[in-house]
């Protein structure tokens, strides 16, 4: 059992990188939720359209946190070697991948946005509105796309700090942009103390005012607190990259940033799926996605702990202690999703309760909680893999690992059960979710051959 629990200076250590990330998570999850059901309240083809357009954006923040993460891998190994001028490289990379991603995810949203709406519209048992729900989304996509840049920026700063060791303001500022997000939210989905009225269009606003919020916060604290990030200084003063850094980060990037495309493309394939069997399936679904996101926290802040703390190791060279303490948090990972899994079951048919929709989206959210809560220690395990392997840069293989279980098992068993069979949403959500074990041996054969196991940036300084 030593092989898998750690000391308590373990987990002190672990609690220190995990407790910010988790917490700014957990917050924002939550906040999330209470946005989620402040649309909700304004009626359910509201709360469809804007779950469809969230839909379309998952895929961009995804794409922008896979095409930073490959520069995020140097960045985390050179902090361990102590190389300052290495990160300022890698940071110079991230804005030219980001913008490169922004400019490119704006085109197509501007282009095709509403032909990718109308591909989740479908007629259901309850006699939703399509046409209505279409317009609500229009509305909602054209705010929303003034966040693209903000966005980017925020993850650019925040990333590099959690990879240098500095997660706490990070939080800070996630804390600060979803408390925004949430009172602007009430002041203007609502017209709460003389704001308009706007329904989804100022949950958009309020959206894109705290994005912009969250990114002053994190690149003015850290341009004032040269002394803590003497990396910081200078960095903007040139975009030239060495090539051999711009190299690696191309090798190192690329198959993460084709991981996030099509992973996150894979979940709004699979989502738009689930849409054929009618309208009130999105409503559950998007459902779903908000409450689960909130425990699926713990997984996102496990799996940069991973990241960080084996990251660094490895760029330090301590090659054994990274295998070990790699192992222990995947362990960590696991049983902490038998404890979440049980208490997302207890609040499956809660949770629905809160929307002001019909009786069969509450019915169905209800029972796809189930089924997700079932499956988390499935998610947990692959998460963990995932980040293991991301993190000594065998990032084709994660690539393969990831977006290959999605595009070859998910999506052609969503298909063919959506298209081709009757079988109601429930049944097929399980059956599609449950292929999910298939991914979780292939991860462990993946990280106990200890490919991943190797060192980037050379010996420590």
């Amino acid at each position: 059992m030593r092989k898998y629990i750690g000391d308590r200076d373990f987990y002190r250590r672990v609690a220190a990188v995990l407790m910010p990330i988790l917490i700014q998570q957990v917050i924002t999850s939550f906040v999330s939720l209470l946005d989620n059901i402040m649309v909700g309240q304004v009626g359910t083809e509201p709360m469809s359209g804007v779950a469809i357009v969230n839909q379309l954006f998952f895929v961009y923040y995804l794409c922008v946190i896979g095409g930073l993460s490959g520069a995020g891998i140097l960045t985390a190994q050179f902090s361990g070697k102590g190389d300052r001028e290495g990160i300022r490289h890698s940071v110079r990379v991230k804005l030219i991948l980001g913008i490169g991603i922004c400019l490119i995810c704006a085109a197509v949203l501007l282009l095709f946005g509403d032909r990718l709406i109308q591909a989740f519209l479908h007629e259901g048992e309850s006699g939703l509105d399509l046409e209505d729900t279409l317009h609500h989304a229009q509305d909602y996509l054209d705010v929303m796309l003034l966040q693209i840049l903000p966005f980017m920026l925020s993850m650019l700063y925040a990333s590099t700090l959690r990879e240098t060791g500095e997660t706490v303001l990070p939080m800070k500022a996630g804390l600060i942009a979803v408390f925004v997000n949430l009172v602007l939210n009430w002041f203007l989905i609502f017209g709460k103390l003389g704001f308009p009225r706007l329904g989804v269009v100022g949950a958009a606003v309020a959206t894109v005012i705290s994005r912009f919020t969250e990114m002053a916060i994190v690149v003015i604290w850290t341009h004032r607190h040269l002394d803590r990030f003497p990396f910081m200084r200078g960095v903007w003063s040139s975009l030239q990259v060495p090539g051999e850094v711009f190299r690696k980060v191309i090798i190192l990037g690329m198959p993460l940033l084709f991981n996030e495309l099509l992973w996150s493309g894979g979940m709004t394939v699979l989502n738009q799926c689930y849409s054929v069997r009618g309208l009130e399936v999105v409503s559950a679904m998007n459902i779903y996605i908000t409450i689960s996101d909130l425990f699926f926290s713990a997984f996102i802040a496990t799996g940069n702990a991973i990241s960080i703390m084996v990251g660094t190791l490895l760029g330090a060279g301590k090659l054994e202690r990274a295998v070990d303490e790699d192992r222990k948090l995947i362990a960590f990972a696991i049983a902490l999703s038998f404890v979440l899994g049980g208490c997302m079951a207890l609040c499956a048919p809660l949770f629905p309760r809160l929307y002001n929709t019909v009786a069969r989206v509450r019915e169905l959210a209800s029972e796809i909680l189930l089924i997700g809560a079932m499956m988390m220690p499935l998610h947990a395990f692959a998460n963990s893999c995932y980040f293991t392997l991301r993190s000594g840069g065998k990032t084709l293989i994660t690539f393969l690992f990831d977006s290959g279980s999605v595009w070859l098992l998910s999506i052609p068993a969503a298909f063919l059960l959506a298209y081709r069979t009757q079988v109601p949403i429930v049944p097929m959500f399980a059956i599609v979710e449950g292929l999910n074990i298939l991914k979780c041996a292939v991860g462990y054969l993946m990280v106990r051959r200890r490919r991943w196991v190797v060192n980037l940036v050379g010996r420590q300084a």
